[in-house]
């Protein structure tokens, strides 16, 4: 997300082998939308049962499901997140909503805000919004939101077929959570029930979907910003949310598909990481470092610190580049080249390797530099400027846009899995810019690379007890006319930095 109409100062350094450029800057971020073009076929309906491999039938004779109606149903950009548009309450109030995977709670402002044009009005639905009388908030590393638990009506516009009752949150007061000039209006978490608030009893939009409608428990994903800057005026869609199963004309080749390792996240294994063909020859353990996710809310290839550090002295020494400013790894400065002069041939590719279904092998996941080094802005018609589309993480290894716009992805919960295939509108002046490979021998490497796997009933049982014993501490301390001890807990707060509000353009 970022502030499009505000006014951002920003440095701008590249030290390159045949010269120096430093520019400050003054950055107008505005609605960048991007353009895919997508060949339709012959119309496709869905089934609403599943077949052996867990993905949709061909047919629907009800049409409850019709798959092509659902492409570009997606728009934003790959610096501000990409949304889709629902309708809320009955006469439906048409909201964007914000496409987020790594969270579950499906949150609309419900009050006015100076960032944002319109909100749901509550009072206007005739189908009446529900309080439960449940407080529930949302806080982000940059960020927050606070409302009440609801439900009322929402369609789809080029979604299933249909209306249903939902679990809404209404968002009464927000800080950092919606910023100037954006396009949306609320957030669409699509995890798993685990992960929502307040508790995991709030059953998730798109679980309700499952149940109400009996599709299958999978969707799918096409985000279309790659390789394009994100300065671009072309106006069009940004990509796809296939609810149900996987349309066939978004992507080329095979899907291959890496085991969910536990349902909260949609947490994954990645075995190892490469540069240019170099293999960072570090423990797989350090990739699955707390964990490993696919998230379509985080902008960036998210890694932990060893990792990164690691990748970006890889990069340095493969790298045509003689020097370079660190402000460009850490994301405070963006490099400019002159106006025509591209930096990716200066580049490496870089590669994830994720275990497979059979845990004996794994398959690659290869991005051009044309993903990871990505074109910001101008300056006065004369130079282009690129940042960094990686970033060092504390809470895990995180595959965002910088990734997924290579990819379609394929969110197959009915089987527990992931699949990634090559997505059609991840192509610039007609050549792909990413590519995907196996199987590979995964004997390499550890039987187990994702180390402790979290679970959040058992954090319950171990915060609790934490707990008794901070206080049974209070009480010693108490009676010693010592400072008491002061009980920190942050349980019921997504605290992770890759989650929504980080990491965008600002």
């Amino acid at each position: 997300m970022a502030p499009p109409a505000a006014l951002l100062a920003l440095s701008f350094c590249l030290s390159v082998s045949d010269g120096s450029i430093l520019v400050p800057l003054r950055l107008f971020s505005g609605n960048f939308n991007f353009s895919s073009a997508v060949g339709l076929v012959a119309l496709r309906q869905v089934a609403l049962t599943a077949d052996g491999s867990g993905l949709s039938l061909a047919s629907d004779p009800t049409g409850t499901v019709n798959f092509l109606d659902m492409v570009n149903n997606l728009k934003g950009d790959s610096g501000r997140g990409y949304y889709i548009e629902l309708s809320i309450g009955t006469p439906g109030q048409k909201m964007n909503i914000l496409v987020d995977t790594g969270s579950s709670n499906f949150a609309v402002a419900a009050a006015p805000h100076p960032f944002i044009t319109h909100f749901f009005n509550t009072a206007l639905s005739s189908s009446s919004y529900q309080y439960t009388g449940q407080g529930v908030a949302v806080r982000y590393t940059q960020g927050n939101w606070n409302g009440e638990l609801g439900m009322d009506l929402v369609s789809i516009p080029e979604g299933p077929n249909g209306t249903f009752p939902i679990n809404i949150a209404a968002i009464l007061s927000s800080e950092g959570f919606f910023l100037p000039d954006i396009n949306w209006q609320g957030i669409l978490g699509l995890a798993y029930p685990l992960l929502a608030r307040p508790d995991p009893s709030v059953t998730p939009f798109f679980d309700s979907l499952v149940q109400q409608l009996g599709i299958p428990d999978i969707f799918s994903l096409q985000m279309c910003g790659a390789g394009l800057s994100a300065s671009s005026t072309v106006d069009a869609a940004g990509g796809s949310l296939i609810m149900g199963g996987t349309e066939s004309t978004l992507y080329t080749g095979p899907v291959w598909y890496t085991p969910i390792v536990e349902e909260w996240y949609y947490q994954v294994e990645v075995l190892k990481l490469e540069v240019g063909n170099q293999n960072l020859e570090l423990d797989c353990k350090e990739y699955n470092t707390d964990k490993a996710i696919v998230d379509s809310g985080t902008t960036l290839l998210r890694l932990p610190v060893n990792v990164f550090n690691a990748l970006v002295t890889a990069i340095t020494r493969s790298s045509l580049i003689q020097e370079f400013s660190s402000g460009f790894w850490d994301g405070t400065k963006l490099a400019c080249w002159m106006k025509g002069e591209t930096p990716w041939r200066f580049f490496p590719k870089l590669s994830l390797y994720l275990r497979a279904t059979n845990s004996s092998q794994s398959f690659r996941l290869t991005i051009l530099p044309q993903l990871y080094i990505q074109q910001i802005t101008d300056v006065d018609g004369t130079l282009d400027c690129f940042r960094f589309g990686v970033s060092s993480s504390v809470n895990g290894l995180v595959i965002g846009a910088t990734v997924m716009e290579g990819f379609y992805v394929v969110f197959d919960r009915a089987q527990r899995r992931l699949g990634f295939a090559l997505s059609n509108c991840a192509v610039s002046a007609g050549l792909p810019l990413s590519e995907i490979a196996g199987p590979f021998s995964a004997a390499d490497v550890a039987s187990n690379c994702s180390g402790g796997v979290r679970n959040e009933p058992v954090l319950w049982v171990i915060s609790y007890a934490l707990i008794a014993v901070c206080a049974l501490v209070l009480i010693v301390l108490l009676l010693l006319l010592v400072v008491p001890c002061r009980r920190r807990n942050s349980f019921g707060e997504i605290t992770d930095e890759s989650s929504l509000v980080r990491h965008r353009i600002k």
